[in-house]
């Protein structure tokens, strides 16, 4: 999965439909490098809106962005020239309709449109919603989860999803210890956190190597779902393709970034 790309401008459609434009009502810094959006709209808008988002994300600092449109087909169409508008794929950390509130982490690494636009998010700011999509996980006996701070959003309701007798295991790179989170799992999940220290993120090799020493679960009822720096993911899914020989529908493995671009998830 290649990283994100502003798209070009497109025709105006007949039949689109306006984008849901939410507002920003609270942010909080969970760890040093990963700030909560609290956004909030009316609760069919929360209901259909994850986990896996199609954030339109505005230049920071525009008080009158020009949000495009979804055609009935699902295109985004975009109006002519300059808009201001960024689309980012993004994991809704939480979701409740009845409070109409979706909770969105932004990892701050990097200048890229999303963290800047989180990093000087305040109340009353506002954040384009285009479409929703499913994790991409399944149900299984036996999970193996690996991913760096961008994807532990989606781990989170993976792990939340999983039932009680889930067994697997975890893993979740992050920078060092003030960077983990508290992550409710199945009591037979066990969750390592792999510290790369002062390495950059996307040069370290914790996830691949821990993948690599794992030894391949016994049975079919496995299931890996995968989030990272692409060539990371890559490295993975090669593995668990190969050495754990996971078909097609035993495994989820995504590049939400790639090094040179902004540190952005994609799906």
């Amino acid at each position: 999965m290649s990283a994100p790309v502003d798209p070009p401008p497109a025709s105006t459609a007949p039949d689109a439909r306006p984008v849901d434009v939410l507002t920003v009502t609270a942010v909080r810094d969970v760890t040093p490098a990963v700030r909560r959006v609290t956004l909030h709209a009316p609760a069919p808008v929360v209901a259909a809106a994850g986990p896996t988002l199609s954030l339109l994300v505005p230049r920071v600092g525009d008080p009158d962005p020009r949000w495009p449109a979804v055609a009935r087909d699902g295109r985004i169409v975009w109006p002519q020239g300059s808009h201001g508008v960024s689309l980012r794929s993004y994991t809704s950390r939480r979701q409740d309709p009845s409070a109409g509130e979706v909770d969105v982490d932004f990892v701050l690494h990097g200048d890229g449109p999303a963290a800047s636009w989180a990093a000087a998010a305040a109340p009353g700011a506002l954040l384009g919603v285009a479409s929703a999509a499913p994790l991409g996980s399944a149900p299984a006996g036996w999970l193996l989860l690996a991913g760096d701070e961008t994807a532990i959003p989606a781990i989170s309701r993976v792990l939340a999803d999983a039932g009680p007798d889930t067994r697997g295991v975890a893993l979740l790179e992050v920078a060092g210890p003030a960077e983990e989170q508290g992550l409710p799992a199945p009591a037979g999940v066990e969750l390592r956190w792999l510290h790369r220290g002062g390495t950059e993120p996307g040069l370290s090799s914790l996830l691949t190597d821990a993948v690599a020493a794992l030894p391949r679960p016994e049975g079919d009822d496995v299931f890996a779902w995968v989030a990272a720096e692409s060539s990371v993911v890559r490295a993975v899914r090669a593995d668990l393709r190969t050495r754990w020989g996971l078909r097609r529908g035993q495994h989820h493995a995504i590049g939400y970034w790639r090094r040179g671009r902004a540190m952005s998830p994609t799906a």
